[in-house]
């Protein structure tokens, strides 16, 4: 039986793509309100980690997931740097989400609706989704997983294509997200954002896990040589 505490773990987990390997050998594992960020530079493993923890990715080695009492797993939901929206309005695209979610169709519009306005999208529900800013496309992307009522969330350098004020606004919805109880794994670029949202900083080299520490420590305490690199921004460019 998977401990209570563990929500998602990896054993020994690898995934190649052809002759790359994107994740080698790496132990994972994912407890039950953590703020979890994955830093490293381009083709390090996070955006693979996120997949292979959320179960989008086959992977070697053992995927393990604890269950409810029911013998279902946690709920998940995905918002990528990029979301994937349908030529449809806002509106339709919560409804569609949910639909494929499994949601009771007597919920759906109750969900939809609670989930706009808790992103301030309430008065662009009719506007087609394609036409919204970035930063407002990226908030309906949170609004769709926030009405799934994931207990994980993956987020995939959510704010790396936004402007300031943007970033801002979807940060604040994470913290939200979190404060309510919600588990958050989040890959980015951004050293501050892993600083304000995260409990815990996950470093990746080569498709391994290098460092793994509660965030204080991760910014406060020696790390290997070239962690410490990344961190002061001289890492080269893979």
């Amino acid at each position: 039986m998977h401990p209570s505490d563990v929500l998602i773990e990896l054993r020994e987990s690898s995934v190649r793509f052809g002759d790359v390997t994107a994740l080698a050998g790496v132990n994972f594992a994912l407890r039950p309100g953590e703020r979890v960020a994955l830093v490293g530079s381009n083709g390090s493993g996070k955006t693979t980690l996120l997949r292979a923890l959320h179960g989008q990715l086959p992977v070697s080695g053992e995927r393990r997931v604890a269950l409810d009492a029911a013998g279902r797993e946690p709920t998940q939901a995905m918002v990528f740097q990029r979301p994937f929206l349908l030529r449809l309005s806002v509106w339709r695209n919560l409804m569609i989400g949910l639909w494929l979610a499994g949601v009771p169709a007597a919920e759906r519009a109750g969900r939809a609706t609670l989930a706009l306005e808790r992103v301030g999208l309430a008065e662009q529900r009719d506007r087609p989704a394609r036409v919204l800013s970035g930063g407002q496309q990226q908030r309906l992307a949170l609004a769709r997983a926030w009405s799934v009522r994931p207990r994980v969330l993956f987020l995939d350098e959510p704010t790396a294509s936004l402007d300031p004020h943007a970033k801002r606004e979807v940060e604040c919805l994470v913290e939200e997200f979190a404060a309510e109880g919600m588990t958050v794994v989040m890959s980015t670029h951004n050293l501050g954002q892993a600083k304000r949202l995260a409990t815990r900083v996950v470093y990746l080299e080569a498709g391994r896990i290098v460092v793994d520490l509660p965030t204080s420590w991760f910014f406060d305490r020696a790390l290997p040589e070239a962690a410490a690199q990344f961190v002061k921004g001289e890492l080269p460019w893979h």
